[in-house]
Order: structure tokens, then sequence, then C-alpha cells
């Protein structure tokens, strides 16, 4: 059994002709008998009978069409949202992206996107996490390109830096530190930290940090998300490395550029080595990183989300 069987047997049951439907498929009348006569037989029932000169449905091809109908709409409607889904001009991309990235980085990226009259049709689907998760999504297809944090040892994983995110100290307003405006990561060595967990992928470049300045950093806790970082650094729970992001304004914390040691931090573009992309998803895979180059990179501008 194959479509184009299902489709002249459907072609057929409306008409209850052979000429005729021979005729509207554009095929001899033995090649439509030959066809429905396969079908039949691999059925194991007759789907037409005669009516003198013309043929009608038995109750057993009455009952099979309902079925074929069914399946044929639900194909050719598939066949219609998947074109308009990897249509150049209107389809859509699944976009991750790590929490810190979601206030501003992103939207502002989407807008100047979709600011483009070429552009203005594509849609979205938008998950957030951390680089673990969005990476596992991305191996699993659930998202076509992620913006996080570079990991090592994912040689199926295509990263392009996108922008580099300064990484600062923040600690309490009435905290020893909070009278310096930027310090030397020894300065932090006897105040327990708040810090990242290991599913984060900020935590290695802190740790590296820490590697670097000597330290072995004393943590009260572990967490996921920037904000409950911020927050409870704000309650003197302890200080903490994270990014600059926008809302560390709404809290109740200093921020503290690190001078020292000497460090870089980049978001990055991730998308699968040799998984097929949509138009869509290439078109806004290429604008975000030349977007990024000319706005970013080149410039040397370090992101303060």
């Amino acid at each position: 059994m194959n479509l184009r069987q299902l489709h002249y047997f459907r072609v057929l049951a409306k008409d209850e002709h052979i000429t005729q439907a021979a005729a509207k498929l554009n095929i001899t009348q033995p090649s439509l008998s030959h066809a429905i006569s396969e079908l039949e037989k691999e059925l194991g029932t007759y789907l037409f009978e005669k009516q003198g000169r013309n043929i009608r449905l038995t109750k057993y091809g009455r009952f099979y069409l309902d079925y074929v109908n069914r399946a044929l709409d639900e194909l050719e409607k598939g066949e219609k949202n998947l074109r308009e889904l990897i249509n150049p001009s209107s389809g859509r991309v699944d976009l991750s992206f790590i929490y810190t990235l979601g206030p501003h980085f992103v939207p502002k990226m989407i807008e100047a996107f979709s600011s483009q009259e070429e552009y203005k049709n594509i849609s979205f689907s938008f998950s957030q996490g951390n680089t673990k998760n969005i990476l596992q999504n991305l191996k699993d297809e659930k998202c076509d390109l992620a913006f996080c944090s570079m990991v090592e040892n994912e040689p199926d994983i295509d990263f392009v830096p996108i922008v580099e995110q300064e990484i600062v100290v923040i600690v309490p307003p009435n905290h020893p530190l909070a009278v310096y405006d930027q310090i030397d990561l020894c300065q932090t060595a006897e105040f327990p930290f708040v810090y990242f967990n290991k599913e984060s992928g900020i935590r290695p470049i802190i740790d590296s940090l820490f590697m670097k300045a000597g330290i072995t950093p004393t943590i009260t806790c572990e967490v996921e998300e920037d904000n409950t970082m911020a927050g409870l650094v704000s309650v003197n729970y302890g200080i903490a490395i994270m990014p600059r992001i926008h809302s560390l304004k709404d809290y109740n914390v200093k921020v503290l550029s690190i001078e020292k040691p000497a460090h870089q931090r980049f978001i990055y573009i991730a998308s699968v080595k040799n998984r097929y992309l949509s138009p869509a998803t290439c078109q806004f895979r290429n604008f975000a990183i030349s977007y990024a180059k000319e706005n970013f990179l080149s410039k040397g501008n370090v992101l303060h989300e």
C-alpha cells in the first residue's frame, strides 16, 4: 500500500467512474484499475463493485474511505504547515537562552531582526534554562539555536562567540568590601559565597577565577539562577560572583568590578553540527552573528545586561 494508491482510491470513490477518474488523475484506465486491484488484494476485500457500466463503493469501500479521507487530509495539512514552517520569509525559529539574557539581550536581538522587512513574518518560540539543560534540548531537537555558555567536550556542538559579558562581585551595601568600586579577587577570600551550581555554564569560569587567585571559596549555598543569587546577597546571606545583569539595579547590593585576575566570559550562539536548519533559522543565526560582530565584538563592547 502506498500514498499513490490511496489517492487513486479517493478520486475513484468520489467519481465512481473509471474513465472520469483516470482523466482527472492523468493516467490510463488500465493503470488505475491495476492500482485499485493491488490495493484490494492487500486489504483482502473488494472496495468497488460493478453497477451497469459504472462502479460503486462496496460497504467495505465506504468504511475504508472514511479512514483514507482522514489520513490524506492530515497529510495534506501537515505538508501545508511544514511548508509554512520552513518558508524563509515566514518560518519559525525555536530559540533557547540562559536566564541572564532574557530581560534585554534577546528582546533587543529579536527587535533588530524583526525590524528588517524581509524577516518581519518570521516567528519565534522561546525557552530558558541553564547551559547544560539548553544544550541537551538542542541535541534532542527541542530547540534550533541557543544563546549560552561554551562547554568543553561537546564535539557535536558548534559554538560561535556573540558577545562578551562582564563578571562582577556583588556584596550587601553594609559589607566591608562595599567601600570599593573594584577589587582583586584575593580580597574576597575570607567571606562566604552564594555560588552557581554545577549545572550552570558560568560555574567553570568562576572556578577558574578562584584557581588563578589561589583561593578556595567558602560556599554557603548553590543556586541556578542569577536573580535568586542577587536576592540572597541582598539579605546578607553571602557575597557572589555573577554576570552584570540589568536587574542588579533592583536589588540592595553593591556591584564591584573585578580588577584581578584577568578574565573573559563570552556568550555563544550554539547549534548542532551538520544538522539541517530551516531557511528561517539559518537567516536568524547569520543575522545574530553579524549583528553581534557589528555591535559588540568588533567594538570591544562588554554586555551589561
